[in-house]
Order: C-alpha cells, then structure tokens, then sequence
C-alpha cells in the first residue's frame, strides 16, 4: 500500500471544477511526459559508441582555415555541428533556420562552458558575417565549409541520401538541398566520433507533425505549444511587417 501523499495542486482564481479535474488529469501527463523525455535522453546517453569521423574536415572560420580536431576546447571533449541552410541554391538563407540560430545566439556564451558548438554552411564565410552582422549575431561560431563534404558525409546536404530515402522525402529527381542537420562528435582517447544525429530530420511526416527534429531544442515552438492556439500555421520569416 502506498504511502505517497495526496499530490498537492495550484488552485488560480475563478477557476471552475471542471477545470480543476481537466488541468489535473493533464499534469499527470505532463509528469509521465517528464519521465519520458527523461528516459529518452538517458538512452540517447547511453548509445554505444558511434563511427570513427570520417575525415578530419578542414572548415574556415575568422581567424582562417581550421580542422574538427581543432575545434574541440581543452576539457570540453563534446562538439556539435549544426548545418545552416544557407547553401549556393539560395539567395536567401532559410528562415526556419535563422529563426533557431537568432535563440541560440542569445545562449551560446552560456552554451560555450560545457559545450563546443559550431555552426557549418555551404556558402562563403563573408556571406556568413554579413548576415550575422544582419541579424545582430555575436556569439555564434560560423564557419564557412569551403567545399568540403562534411555536410554530404553527415546528411546536411541531400546529395547522398539512398534513392528509397529521397522517395520517402519527395526529393524531385536532380533536386538537391541542404537540410539543417545536428550532429554531435565526442572526443576520447584521441579518437572522434559520431555519437548523434537530428535523424528526424529524416523519418516520414506524420499529420500535424512536421519534423521537431530540433523542437527540444527551441524554445520558440516549445512556448506555442502552451498556448490555447497551439502552433497553428505559423512559419518563422526573416522579417516581419
């Protein structure tokens, strides 16, 4: 017999019964939602150790050329790469991207005591701090990929993707993109290796879905989604009338 106490529950002003029960029942999902993403991320934790980086990529960023095993700081031996879609194919970078970037801006001198994170895209590096300059940008670590084929080895481009993989995405035959892929690389023992990817990014679109591929990590959708309308139809713009 359990001897847990009654779990005691805010009560608002003016609120009714019905609503009470309502909001009870639903905090119980939430606390059981707590637990899963807790277990999920546990599980993400423990994954056995992935392959080896492919090769020893060579980016360039302010201060010059400059490879992934040099951009892991001392004592911090987890890098994450998040590939902007800022690719030759487009005039403009992708918005959906931009609005992510313009949050974690704001975090990464937060972000930068545990973690080295870099932002990657296809386009030359002066492309890049003209529009960081843009969109007021100061944190963020850009680096430009200078052709090399991070982004194709690691899915944040389309290029490699299998013909059954670009069916299930309606990829149109000849038509390339870049995709806004996270991948994180753990350093140990002098070896790196891949230890996770935004692989949603890739799974099929489910009704009312879309990706969520990065949604944990975006505080903006996970703010909607308290809202009593929800997300609805909403698409981030690089600008706003």
């Amino acid at each position: 017999m359990s001897t847990r106490p009654e779990l005691q529950q805010l009560r608002f002003p003016g609120e009714s019964a019905d609503y009470r029960s309502a909001r009870a029942a639903l905090l119980a999902e939430e606390m059981a939602l707590r637990r899963q993403i807790e277990s999920v991320a546990a599980r993400r934790r423990a994954l056995p150790p992935g392959g080896e980086l492919k090769q020893d990529y060579r980016f360039v960023g302010v201060d010059g050329p400059v490879h992934v095993s040099e951009l892991f700081a001392s004592g911090k031996d987890t890098l994450a790469i998040y590939s902007f879609m800022y690719g030759p194919e487009r005039k403009r970078p992708c918005p959906g991207c931009t609005h992510f970037l313009d949050g974690i801006d704001g975090q990464v001198r937060h972000i930068d005591q545990r973690l080295n994170f870099v932002v990657v895209a296809k386009r030359p590096l002066a492309d890049l701090l003209a529009f960081a300059k843009e969109r007021g940008w100061r944190g963020l670590h850009l680096l430009s990929t200078d052709g090399n084929g991070y982004d194709s080895d690691y899915f944040g481009d389309s290029s490699a993707l299998s013909p059954q993989m670009r069916r299930q995405q309606d990829f149109k035959d000849g038509e390339e993109w870049d995709m806004p892929m996270l991948n994180v690389f753990h350093r140990s023992d002098g070896l790196i290796r891949h230890t996770w990817g935004s692989e949603m990014l890739y799974v099929p679109s489910e009704p009312g879905q879309d990706y969520r591929h990065n949604d944990m990590l975006d505080p903006m959708w996970n703010l909607f989604d308290v809202m009593p309308e929800g997300r609805g139809d909403f698409q981030p713009r690089l600008s706003y009338a």
